[in-house]
């Protein structure tokens, strides 16, 4: 799983309906989901010396406000290009699209890609990335920004849930190559849901 310097795990989403509702159990079972990966030595990004008095990642408190519905507008006519990473290696992602939400009144955008090569993969096909930036970065949060893996929906529709949000494995361990989040996916809020900073 050393691709996972791109992706910590795929979450998969059933977006069927035009609208989800919040559900805290599935950002419960997505913590457990993340520690337990973290606390296992095979799976863990962490290094040696943390991965010993490791007992779980630090969380905002979960809350509602932070799950969207958004619009997605898929682009069109996108090339492929190379995303700039924490170190010189450069995988091709193209932009897939933009996602429209509203988070406390404020109108906001991301922009979600494919990884090209993932995307040629059955298991990986319908997988979004969904990195951003926010006002917490290198307060509270990573300074490098977080992750968030979606799925292509059937409609024009599609659930974000930023408690589900993720730090980079560049976060926890240099040794990793994770991508950089793009200046136009810099939220001008903060978004106090998902994992915290390490330490």
């Amino acid at each position: 799983m050393k691709k996972a310097a791109i992706l910590t795990f795929l979450l998969v989403i059933n977006l069927g309906f035009s609208q989800k509702k919040f559900n805290r159990d599935e950002t419960d079972k997505f913590q457990q989901t993340i520690n337990a990966e973290y606390a296992d030595s095979k799976t863990s990004p962490l290094m040696i010396s943390d991965l010993k008095t490791f007992k779980s990642l630090d969380f905002y408190p979960i809350n509602g406000k932070y799950f969207v519905n958004a619009k997605l507008v898929k682009a069109k006519n996108e090339k492929a290009f190379e995303m700039k990473t924490s170190t010189s290696r450069k995988p091709k992602y193209i932009k897939y699209g933009t996602v429209y939400f509203t988070i406390d009144g404020k109108s906001l955008q991301l922009n979600v890609y494919q990884d090209v090569e993932l995307s040629k993969s059955d298991k990986y096909k319908d997988h979004l990335f969904l990195p951003f930036s926010d006002k917490t970065c290198g307060k509270e949060s990573y300074i490098g920004g977080r992750y968030i893996d979606l799925k292509i929906p059937k409609n024009d529709t599609i659930a974000i849930d930023f408690n589900q949000s993720y730090n980079p494995y560049c976060a926890y361990n240099h040794k990793y190559s994770c991508p950089i989040v793009p200046l136009e996916n810099d939220l001008d809020i903060e978004i106090k849901a998902g994992v915290k900073n390490f330490h």
